[in-house]
């Protein structure tokens, strides 16, 4: 017998919004200030979901950082640098208001579990019109853990007094696939995102698009 699923975790960069193309030019720009050598986007796509710190520490070492520069205050200059220009092109993936939407309307919650500073990820969401879709956010400096810590989705979920054993985590990272075992909880891997495919290996279940969310969820939430 399957359990009802109540509330759906959302990661947030490379599944709900592709943030890419701003994360790659602030990195960019934060190596530039160090005179070191540039990365290409594609490189920075490899780097992203373990959160702005070891975004950072993985682009210095790109950059040919021998460990020299102290990593707080790299973040500290990569951050000013990027949360003002954190929407300048980044964008939601196709058919994700209309997925929230839907997914609200059958009484399911939707929150956000996600490695990113909590203040850039509330900003991004409220200039991309679809914070009112959001019942709470849990940043990776919201708590003393994150992903892949499973205690960074059930706090999360206790934000809104949600049973942990009730959602579903849906992102394109290991460390969602890894966070939402721990719980334990079902999860689904978002294919569209940043994430190799080989970290799909313990979902639950594989989801093409955006599009599929609604009725993968409510399949799992079925009586098996």
């Amino acid at each position: 017998m399957s359990t009802e699923i109540k509330t759906a975790v959302f990661d947030l960069d490379g599944t709900l919004i592709d943030s890419l193309p701003d994360l790659a030019e602030s990195g960019i720009a934060l190596l530039k200030s160090y005179n070191l050598h540039l990365p290409t986007e594609e490189a920075v796509r490899g780097m992203i979901g373990d959160g702005a710190h070891r975004l950072v520490d993985r682009l210095l070492i790109y950059g040919g950082d021998e460990k020299r520069i102290d990593r707080d205050e790299a973040t500290r200059r990569f951050l000013e640098i990027y949360e003002p220009r954190a929407t300048e092109k980044t964008h939601l993936f196709p058919d994700t208001q209309a997925m929230l939407t839907t997914l609200r309307e059958r009484g399911i919650a939707c929150v956000v579990c996600t490695n990113k500073p909590v203040k850039a990820a509330q900003a991004i969401l409220e200039k991309l019109g679809v914070a009112s879709l959001i019942d709470a956010i849990g940043g990776g400096d919201s708590f003393a853990t994150r992903k892949p810590d499973p205690d960074h989705i059930r706090n999360t979920m206790c934000l809104i007094h949600a049973e942990p054993t009730r959602g579903i985590m849906i992102g394109d990272h290991q460390n969602d696939i890894m966070a939402a075992m721990g719980v334990p909880m079902p999860s689904l891997f978002a294919s569209w995102g940043y994430g190799d495919r080989s970290m799909s290996a313990h979902a639950t279940a594989i989801a093409g698009c955006i599009a599929e969310l609604p009725r993968l969820i409510y399949d799992l939430s079925r009586p098996n």
